[in-house]
């Protein structure tokens, strides 16, 4: 009687959590947990393939390597040389004077040891040395690229606020992207493949910005523009600005984006702050170029160009940009995710509409339905009232099936259904088992009570043998499979589980409460 109380207890609490995380899925908002995700093809969403310019990336990285070079020399005061770059991905030097040329040794030695001599050429006090990266470090660049590539994408989706997204590694540059239930997919794809590379840029005041625009770039600068769009007429302007090429910082040291709202223009902003390090060079930066313009550069466009006005301290600044909210939302959240170390392109993109998901889900419950209907009428005809008991659990069954994937935020996919659909012929196949040895017992005349216990305890064992080997199939599935795959092992791993505790328990109790203080001298089996 203490064995039967306790379990009834375990079956009753399950019962009761199974509905709470269940009804949700029909009437949202109930609970404060969510309901059953869906996966793409059931509630339609986006596939994208991106492939990762990660060849960007290592030109990136020559590029900063180059313009720390360039400090070094001035830091070291070593005059005589003239830097530049080739291809985007070497650095050629020409020193001139012997104690140039020594000091200029003796610092890549020290500070770029990793540096691969490509070419060489010295004649008298004239040394011209062109330097490259070595191929392990290319292949680390790349290689690092993508897979900062995903993680970025990856913190971005996830503040984008979809459900279970499916963002995966694909071949050496691509990555694979599912996102069910996007409404806005030029949105997506915006905030996905926005590069994010923060900086700010002193303007250049002192050159003739015509004569810039005419084609007489001075060194060491470029021209950008300012894009401003009128809130009325919503129409853009270009404006051209005349900016310093080196940034004074970069969003590197960025630690938070919020949107704020201008309580004087009540328009929406975006609030930024700083590292410790990024707070110090904001400071000097702003204290040593007061009355001058600082502009904000996102990904080669100015945001804004605003007029230095006072030293400014504590780390925070603003961007603003005439933006509406949604624009300032995605802004802060690109910022907060970080910059991608490269451009990514969208090489493959497809859209599924929702009507292929409700074909799927209404051709997925009449399968169901009419599979355990079958089911439950075979088990009722062939094992009478034991099959009725059977047909109890295999409801419970479904029911914690459900729960499962509501209470695990699980994505239920078109193969997950299939999943479930096994589940329900598996289901029963341990109540088979059950009600196999039941029979053998009552005809070597054990009474039904004897004959159930019997029937449990050498079934049990043969039982958990066959779903534990299913279990540990599904889990491999789940690990190395990909979405589809994946959503099918989701629904047999719960199922498997399901059944064990329907057929084991749930069975038990009710066949111990038809028997208990009960003469019962047949057993409807």
């Amino acid at each position: 009687m203490k064995r039967i109380n306790w379990q009834s207890l375990l079956i009753l609490v399950v019962m009761i959590a199974s509905v709470i995380y269940i009804l949700p899925t029909f009437n949202p908002g109930l609970w404060p947990h969510k309901k059953i995700n869906l996966g793409l093809d059931l509630q339609g969403g986006m596939h994208l393939v991106l492939r990762v310019e990660s060849q960007k990336a290592v030109e990136n990285a020559v590029a900063r390597i180059a313009q720390e070079l360039r400090d070094q020399l001035r830091r070291k005061r070593i005059h005589g040389v003239t830097l530049s770059q080739t291809d985007n991905l070497k650095i050629k030097l020409t020193v001139q004077g012997a104690k140039n040329i020594a000091a200029f040794k003796e610092l890549m030695d020290k500070q770029f040891p990793d540096l691969r001599q490509a070419d060489q050429h010295e004649e008298g006090d004239l040394l011209e040395v062109v330097y490259d990266l070595p191929d392990q470090e290319v292949e680390r660049i790349k290689r690092m690229a993508v897979d900062q590539a995903l993680e970025t994408i990856r913190n971005r989706i996830d503040q984008f606020g979809v459900s279970e997204p499916d963002i995966r590694r694909q071949g050496q540059e691509r990555i694979l992207i599912q996102l069910p239930g996007v409404k806005d997919p030029q949105r997506a794809k915006d905030l996905i493949g926005r590069t994010a590379q923060l900086e700010f840029k002193l303007v250049d005041e002192d050159n003739d910005l015509e004569a810039a625009l005419k084609g007489n770039i001075p060194p060491g600068r470029q021209i950008l523009y300012e894009v401003r769009t009128d809130p009325q007429t919503r129409r853009t302007t270009k404006i051209p600005l005349l900016l310093k090429k080196r940034a004074v910082l970069t969003g590197d040291h960025l630690t938070d984006a919020r949107v704020q709202i201008n309580s004087r223009f009540n328009e929406p902003y975006v609030s930024i702050k700083f590292d410790r390090k990024g707070s110090r060079i904001f400071e000097r930066v702003t204290g040593e170029n007061v009355n001058k313009r600082l502009a904000i550069v996102l990904d080669n466009t100015v945001y804004s160009a605003p007029v230095i006005q006072t030293k400014i301290s504590g780390g925070d600044a603003m961007i603003t940009g005439n933006f509406t909210m949604e624009q300032a939302r995605d802004l802060a959240i690109v910022l907060r995710a970080g910059a991608l170390p490269a451009p990514v392109q969208i090489i493959e993109e497809r859209t599924v509409g929702p009507s292929l998901g409700t074909d799927s889900i209404r051709m997925g419950l009449i399968s169901m339905l009419v599979g355990g209907l079958m089911v439950v009428v075979f088990m009722a005809v062939y094992y009478k009232v034991s099959g009725l008991i059977a047909d109890v659990a295999l409801l419970l069954n479904i029911l914690l099936i459900a729960a499962g994937l509501a209470a695990f935020q699980a994505t239920l996919t078109l193969p997950g259904i299939a999943g479930i659909i096994l589940t329900i012929g598996m289901a029963v196949d341990a109540n088979v088992l059950i009600f196999e040895r039941i029979r053998e017992e009552l005809r070597l005349g054990k009474t039904p009570h004897s004959a159930v216990d019997a029937g449990f305890d050498r079934a049990s064992l043969t039982i958990l043998d066959a779903n534990i080997t299913t279990l540990i199939a599904a889990l491999v599935l789940f690990q190395f499979g990909t979405g589809p795959v994946k959503g099918f092992a989701v629904t047999l791993s719960l199922g498997v589980l399901a059944s064990l505790f329907t057929a084991l328990i749930v069975s038990r109790t009710i066949f111990d409460y038809m028997l208990s203080g009960k003469r019962i001298k047949k057993l409807s089996i």
